[in-house]
């Protein structure tokens, strides 16, 4: 099997594997009632941030031990990154028997004037389908005083028409947002959920294939009420009181499972293992 040390040799003289890799990795179980999948995304935004550690992401190798880590651990279902990460694991042999979401709009750089004009730079519904994923992933920030809202709109109502006809699944990651002296914000209140949820329902020419990422709220079940599509709780922030937060949210029926980054890669203890058992505890105690 590949090593991390290996992979620089293999891209400098076999780059076609990494994308066979990804396309011949053995296909997960479609049963799962319930999913718990781990997201390394943010690196591409320019963020690199975990906790109190400013450049936590910034070692790749560092990252993907991580990733491999996390990713090896039962009840741990899938993946969700950009291409450069998901080929990386691929070539590990880490994403074997696991569901792949591929990241696609990356273009609003952390912090940039250019923010909210969310542009497809990473995976296209093509490229997706091409490297057998199971679907692609889009962040949706909306702000009503900023018309860049409107190209992101437009851009994931495309991608998920074109993931649908596709048969991929549409993960969309819907806020509203707003600009403060200390940068973007995301509204996280359960009513701006409730009508971020309505918008990104309602995108695209089908809605047979869309599932929606969203923050775990302190009214999860009016959150919930707002929709009948699968909704996953992403993890966010690493902070105190998250795994209590996600045990709430997946107490509500169509909430489908979790989607966390961050907290399970970079816990404040460094223990990786223990952070996803942790989760895994959480998901295996919830009524099915």
């Amino acid at each position: 099997m590949t090593g991390i040390a290996e992979l620089n040799e293999l891209r400098w003289t076999a780059p076609q594997t990494f994308l066979e890799a990804v396309r011949e990795r053995r296909r997960p179980d479609p049963t799962t009632d319930r999913l718990l999948i781990v997201a390394a995304d943010h690196t591409a935004r320019g963020v690199l941030a975990a906790g109190r550690r400013d450049l936590a992401m910034a070692d790749r190798g560092d990252m993907l031990r991580r990733l491999v880590e996390a990713l090896r651990q039962p009840g741990v279902h899938g993946f969700l990154g950009t291409a450069d990460v998901v080929e990386d694991l691929a070539m590990l042999g880490a994403l074997d028997g696991k569901f792949v979401f591929g990241s696609m709009n990356r273009g609003g750089l952390a912090g940039s004037a250019f923010e909210l004009d969310d542009r497809m730079t990473g995976y296209t519904p093509e490229g997706i389908a091409a490297a057998a994923l199971d679907g692609g992933k889009m962040l949706l920030r909306i702000e009503p005083d900023d018309a860049a809202t409107v190209r992101t709109l437009e851009a994931c109502g495309k991608a998920v028409s074109a993931l649908a006809a596709q048969a991929r699944i549409a993960m969309v990651e819907p806020f509203f947002s707003e600009r403060t002296s200390d940068g973007l914000r995301n509204d996280l209140s359960s009513e701006a959920v409730v009508r971020s949820i309505q918008v990104a329902s309602g995108l695209g020419s089908t809605s047979a294939y869309t599932w929606l990422k969203i923050p775990a709220t302190d009214d999860m079940a009016a959150v919930a009420a707002a929709t009948t599509l699968p909704l996953l709780v992403l993890g966010g922030e690493v902070q105190d009181g998250n795994e209590k937060r996600w045990a709430d949210a997946m107490a509500q029926p169509n909430v489908r499972g979790l989607v966390i980054g961050r907290s399970l890669l970079y816990p404040e203890d460094d223990d990786v293992a223990g952070a996803v058992g942790r989760v895994v505890t959480l998901m295996q105690g919830v009524p099915q």
